[in-house]
């Protein structure tokens, strides 16, 4: 008899409770498509007729999506290829509650419309007493764009050159403006700049000014620039970019400034990121004069960035629940980190797989202190481990330095030593092998 009238049909297998499990994570056409597959497999002669169930399962995928969880490993506790900010476990259980139909837009006492996303804009405002009126995007730059446009399209924004900065993956600041249609005005030097050059700009084409916080570059030595205060004082409107999104002073970071206290000296609207020092969901926040952000959330590009229910959602449980995994990563405490690492390269050597302890510098990343060097740990094992750590299962990113792939524990949380443990273990087996 022909071997291959012995692979099971489709139907049958599909009658397996397993399998019928997974139609029901996964959906039939995926499930299909690995009994099919594995149907192949048996009448090419790679595997038996009575492995094809078995075959199937195990080439099922964990999840419908090709983004995979990473353990960061790196150090960079903001980092942008990573996501930047996790969430927290209360912003991740509010997203996954406003998954389902949710009263994003709708009052529930009188089944009529209402203010979108109220409960996330009022917590906002209690974070950030000093604004009279607050505003969310899907991201920084957005933010940034609305301001812009709803203030000074058609004429222009003054800008010191020192702050015409690029952000990630190649935007430019003065790309950035000029699709809104104003015009940037450019004044003073890359490392000075007075408040009588603003001065000597302004004029009636003028629509704003604009201060852009250098979040990820330092100018160091014979440098000035004008602060809030003053060109608070010029009497145009005053866009002020702190980009981190750090609402308040924190004395970890006594350098970046806050959006608090840039309304407080005289800011009248103030754009940053919510996936950044914040610890919540990409989005861009405005906060200012209450006249001035009810401008720009009646301006027509106010419709195109507004973000949707599971920001919302994630972004209220951010302001009002507790301290953020970016919170801690931040004020992770270095003997803590060093003995986490102690234990597991104990573990490793233990178990044959070459590693020790070693200091490792962190960074804050995402744009945010740059030069602000966070002393910590972390476990060094051989560098050819870098990229399997990463392909593994979990993923792991770690950062490879003098030859050797450094697995820095600051933003891994302590509940995930073990699988950590378990990633280098599973390939120093292979590397064995």
């Amino acid at each position: 008899m022909d071997p291959r009238r012995l692979v099971p049909r489709t139907d049958r297998v599909l009658q397996d409770p397993r399998l019928q499990a997974a139609v029901e994570r996964l959906g039939r056409d995926a499930v299909k498509g690995a009994v099919t597959r594995a149907q192949a497999r048996a009448r090419a002669g790679d595997i038996a007729p009575d492995d094809v169930t078995e075959e199937a399962l195990a080439a099922l995928p964990a999840a419908l999506t090709s983004t995979r969880p990473v353990l960061n490993a790196t150090g960079v506790v903001l980092h942008t290829n990573l996501g930047r900010a996790p969430l927290s476990p209360t912003a991740v259980e509010a997203l996954l509650a406003a998954a389902a139909y949710a009263d994003v837009e709708y009052d529930l006492a009188t089944g009529r419309r209402a203010r979108r996303g109220r409960g996330m804009l009022a917590a906002l405002r209690e974070a950030v007493p000093a604004a009279g009126s607050v505003l969310v995007v899907n991201n920084g730059a957005a933010a940034l764009v609305l301001a812009t446009t709803g203030l000074a399209a058609g004429r222009e924004v003054v800008i010191s050159r020192g702050e015409m900065v690029e952000i990630g993956d190649g935007f430019r600041l003065p790309e950035l403006i000029a699709s809104t249609g104003a015009r940037l005005r450019e004044v003073g030097t890359t490392n000075r700049t007075g408040v009588t050059d603003y001065a000597a700009a302004l004029g009636p084409d003028t629509g704003c000014i604009l201060k852009v916080h250098p979040s990820n570059f330092r100018v160091e030595g014979f440098t000035s620039a004008v602060s809030v205060t003053e060109l608070a004082g010029l009497g145009v409107p005053l866009v002020v970019d702190i980009g981190s999104g750090l609402l308040a002073p924190d004395p970890l970071l006594p350098d970046e400034p806050d959006a608090d206290s840039a309304l407080r000296a005289g800011a009248d609207v103030v754009t940053a990121s919510g996936d950044k020092l914040l610890g919540g969901p990409q989005a861009g926040l405005l906060l200012g004069r209450a006249e001035v952000v009810e401008r720009l959330r009646r301006h027509p590009l106010a419709r195109a960035l507004r973000v949707d229910k599971l920001t919302l959602a994630a972004l209220e449980a951010t302001l009002r629940g507790p301290v953020t995994p970016t919170w801690s990563a931040l004020r992770a405490d270095p003997e803590a980190l060093r003995v986490r690492a102690a234990s597991v390269a104990e573990r490793l050597r233990a178990a044959g797989t070459e590693a020790e302890v070693v200091q490792s510098a962190g960074a804050v990343g995402g744009g945010g202190a740059p030069g602000l060097t966070l002393p910590g740990w972390a476990v060094a094992v051989p560098e050819a481990y870098a990229t399997p750590l990463r392909l593994g299962t979990p993923a792991v990113a770690g950062r490879v330095e003098r030859g050797r792939c450094l697995l820095d524990l600051r933003c891994v949380p302590a509940e995930a030593d073990d699988a950590l443990l378990a990633a280098v273990l599973a390939v120093s087996s292979e590397a064995v092998g």
